[in-house]
């Protein structure tokens, strides 16, 4: 199955001063459509490091996503960043150039006409996001570190992505963690390639923990969920989804 990565730039994340949503949002939406995010890594807005962590996921995963670090100001290095990590320049885009006057008059700023620079050879992608495109270099998608722009871009390309995505089942369970694990042991131990999630409760009445049992082969997740059912005491679940 594909794979992905993912790379949040930003010095304002690692200082606390923001809270990265982006990640959590790619992760949901990109486990639905079947892609395997394998790994989620926050950096600061350094050139070299961008360059080098983009060079490294791209190599590694099937996807990169970048959120943050496109903007017109001076820590904003997305774009030199990933121009960088496989050895590009930087240029002027002519219809992004031609997009930004039409915007913002012809009189732009180093700032604005920053806007308009991308890796050389890169691909735009339209999205809804009114006139920016998503920019592509290689296997690698270059989205905005605010969350609605970044929501638009991921959906306008989001059919470049799919896989085969997870069946996921729910079972609400009114028993501690401790009093059903050798329950799941065995279950593991009949299904060896279920995805099983034990999440304890400790402030949640009606249940104690919540199970997740995911596969791709939805036969395969019924049968487990069918034999976890059948092996849970009398009056131990709460409901299942």
């Amino acid at each position: 199955m594909p794979t992905a990565g993912i790379l949040v730039i930003g010095n304002e994340i690692l200082s606390g001063k923001v809270t990265d949503i982006n990640s959590p949002y790619l992760c949901e939406q990109l486990r639905e459509i079947g892609v395997d995010v394998e790994r989620i890594l926050t950096i600061p807005d350094v050139l070299e490091t961008i360059a080098s962590e983009v060079k490294a996921m791209s190599e590694s995963y099937d996807y990169v996503f970048t959120s943050g670090g496109i903007g017109p100001t001076h820590d904003d290095l997305t774009i030199e960043g990933v121009a960088a990590a496989f050895g590009r320049s930087v240029e002027v885009d002519a219809k992004l150039e031609r997009m930004l006057r039409s915007v913002l008059g012809d009189d732009l700023s180093e700032g604005q006409l920053k806007l308009a620079t991308v890796p050389a050879g890169a691909s735009l992608i339209d999205s809804d996001d009114k006139w920016f495109p998503l920019v592509v270099v290689e296997n690698v998608y270059i989205f905005p570190g605010i969350p609605e722009g970044l929501r638009r871009k991921f959906e306008s390309a989001r059919d470049r992505f799919e896989g085969v995505p997870y069946v996921l089942k729910r079972v609400y369970v009114k028993r501690h963690e401790t009093e059903i694990v050798e329950t799941l042991n065995a279950l593991l131990e009949e299904f060896p390639d279920l995805v099983l999630g034990s999440y304890p409760k400790i402030r949640e009445s009606s249940y104690r923990v919540l199970l997740t049992l995911e596969s791709r082969d939805e036969n395969y997740v019924q049968r487990a969920l069918d034999r976890l059912l059948a092996d849970l005491s009398d009056g131990a679940i709460h409901k299942v989804e």
